[in-house]
């Protein structure tokens, strides 16, 4: 999964070339790919969350619902695969704001609520992708409150 979601997050790159100006697919690839491994956690696939994930993209990403849903079944069936979230933190870190990666973090709470319950290996992870996020504990509550305030 990481080297075909490495193709997707920079495909206008050599080995070690400077990535293509980001767009709005490339940073929804990598945020979906978080929210996946945070769908998985638990070890039960919601199809509320996987919903919510396809909405989130929608919303704060700019892709058509049918990206959306490329992007997760590509996600999906590559889980698997993905070793590590520092990638995709990383990606985001070097092309969004501080608020856009809160956004980020909203979208992923928004994904833990789907199924009504917050377990906690979730919230672990959530708070580890929060801190590679580089977010402090202020934008992490902040993220979370949005996040169940959202109407579903």
């Amino acid at each position: 999964m990481i080297n075909q979601l490495r193709q997707l997050l920079f495909p206008d790159t050599g080995a070690r070339g400077a990535p293509a100006d980001p767009d709005h697919h490339q940073l929804a690839v990598a945020a979906t790919a978080l929210m996946v491994q945070l769908s998985r956690i638990d070890n039960h696939e919601d199809e509320r969350e996987l919903e919510t994930i396809v909405d989130c993209a929608v919303k704060v990403h700019q892709v058509t619902p049918e990206e959306a849903r490329q992007i997760l079944d590509d996600a999906l069936n590559h889980a698997d695969d993905s070793t590590s979230i520092y990638e995709f933190t990383g990606q985001l870190n070097e092309q969004l704001s501080q608020d856009a990666k809160q956004r980020v973090l909203e979208s992923i709470w928004r994904v833990a609520l789907a199924d009504g319950r917050i377990d906690k290996y979730e919230e672990h992870l959530i708070r580890r992708m929060a801190e590679l996020l580089h977010l402090n504990h202020r934008e992490y509550m902040q993220a979370r409150h949005r996040a169940s305030d959202a109407p579903a």
